[in-house]
């Protein structure tokens, strides 16, 4: 039996984990939030209960296993409460990092900085209520300008339109190519389609027209491709949003009021072209103004360079070894000494960003483990640290470790929490009233012991 390392909870973290310690082998899983699920917890969209509590089922039979360890509350990266290089005193046999994509695709755009201006990842953390996230400043004005036309994209406009305390007036969907480029799946698309403003985007149709002919691509085929809500009759809104699209535009300087927000989106205006048998963009000298007061870009997330493994411009390096390239596709590459990091993997979307939902990172974690398990039968023999060692080492910093125990203590507070407010689920939106609630249980519940044992 060997010790092996998982950085980080979400879904790929916990079914690595899981397949890892199913071998026979313990496992120490160190996640930088305080509960586990990753996306599947803060990366779904909020109302969907069925599939986030359907998950939660999961993950708990994960960390219910005897030889899995959890350590949460724990940050693994150069400035974090451990480094790579104190993860290794440990000894562990090997380190699975699944750390997800938590880097942020830049657009590179002149007042980028200006206050609100968002990236879709930290939005999407804000509205889930992800620490410290859900208490920073995320706030929208009146015309949202959303950057992509993925489904990221949509559920960023479902949100605004329809679940958000101030809703916009307006949100505009920025596509850099055009409506049969859509990439949004139709039964996410269906929470917003009744606020599409049909007129509006009958008029934009009809402005991209000439360059869509040029590339043979008809108008009048839209609504049988990607916009099918054109051909059903209009629903009626439940609220006074429209929903807007600009084609063929990419964003190309930010603009600021007196107070230093967001008040104007300069766009270029592209052109369709065939490149290697898909339909490109190409930008043109002719621009157009748009005036938002927020934006929101969806356009993709990257590996996070703070974690400290190799990285280059595509993400975590792997390595290129073209004898076994299965297995190398989940070995991290020291560029340095030019070789493969001794029993270090990646997984998930830290592999391979953005790639997939659940079920592609649960298929992806597996198979990683699979090498990880093939390379744990002929590694040698370690005297790793125990996770009660690992644990009172990291606590000596300073840091507060959240255990499995505790998390049982979290879930019940949470639950308390509903049951008051009268509501389906509740969530704390920060790091500090998780620990204080799990402090009160736990006080609660020895409270209780005690009187048992004196009855």
């Amino acid at each position: 039996m060997k010790t092996v390392f998982v950085v980080g909870a979400g879904p790929a973290g916990l079914f690595a984990a899981q397949k890892i310690a199913q071998a026979g082998h313990q496992v120490v899983i160190l996640n930088r939030d305080i509960k586990p699920g990753g996306l599947a917890e803060y990366g779904i969209y909020p109302t969907k209960d069925k599939m986030k509590v359907g998950l939660r089922k999961q993950f708990a039979k994960v960390l219910a296993l005897p030889n899995v360890h959890y350590f949460g509350h724990v940050c693994i990266a150069e400035e974090g409460c451990l480094c790579i290089d104190e993860l290794r005193q440990f000894n562990p046999s090997a380190i699975v990092f699944a750390v997800g994509a938590q880097g942020t695709k830049k657009l590179g755009l002149e007042g980028s900085s200006a206050r609100g201006v968002y990236s879709a990842k930290d939005f999407v953390y804000f509205y889930n209520q992800l620490p410290p996230f859900a208490l920073q400043d995320f706030s929208i004005g009146k015309r949202v300008a959303v950057i992509g036309m993925g489904n990221v994209a949509v559920d960023l406009a479902h949100w605004l339109l329809v679940d958000a305390p101030d809703k916009p007036d307006e949100v505009i969907v920025v596509a850099r190519r055009g409506p049969f480029e859509a990439k949004f799946d139709q039964k996410e698309f269906a929470f917003v389609e009744k606020y599409l403003e049909r007129e509006a985007f009958q008029q934009e149709l009809q402005r991209i027209q000439p360059q869509l002919a040029a590339v043979e691509q008809d108008i009048n085929k839209v609504a049988e491709d990607t916009f099918p809500i054109l051909a059903k009759s209009p629903a009626e809104r439940s609220g006074p949003g429209r929903l807007l699209f600009r084609f063929l535009s990419s964003p190309s300087s930010i603009h600021t009021d007196g107070e230093g927000r967001i008040n104007r989106l300069r766009v270029s205006e592209n052109v369709l072209v065939q490149r290697d048998g898909n339909m490109a963009c190409k930008a043109t000298e002719r621009s157009a103004d748009l005036d938002v007061d927020t934006m929101i870009f969806a356009i993709g997330d990257a590996a996070d360079p703070s974690v400290g493994l190799p990285c280059g411009p595509e993400g975590y390096l792997i390595n290129p070894d073209t004898a076994d390239p299965q297995r190398a596709a989940y070995e991290v590459f020291d560029n340095e000494r030019c070789c493969a990091m001794d029993g270090v993997y990646v997984v998930g979307w830290a592999r391979k960003a953005s790639e997939g939902l659940v079920g592609i990172a649960r298929h992806d974690a597996e198979v990683g483990a699979v090498h990880v398990l093939k390379y744990l039968e002929n590694a040698p023999e370690k005297e790793s640290a125990t996770a009660a060692e690992i644990k009172r080492s990291i606590e000596s910093k300073g840091v507060r470790v959240v255990d499995k125990t505790d998390l049982e203590h979290l879930a019940r507070a949470e639950e308390e929490q509903a049951r008051t407010r009268g509501i389906a689920w509740y969530k704390f939106s920060d790091d500090e009233a998780m620990l204080a609630s799990i402090d009160e249980q736990k006080e609660r519940s020895g409270g209780a012991v005690a009187t048992a044992q004196a009855d």
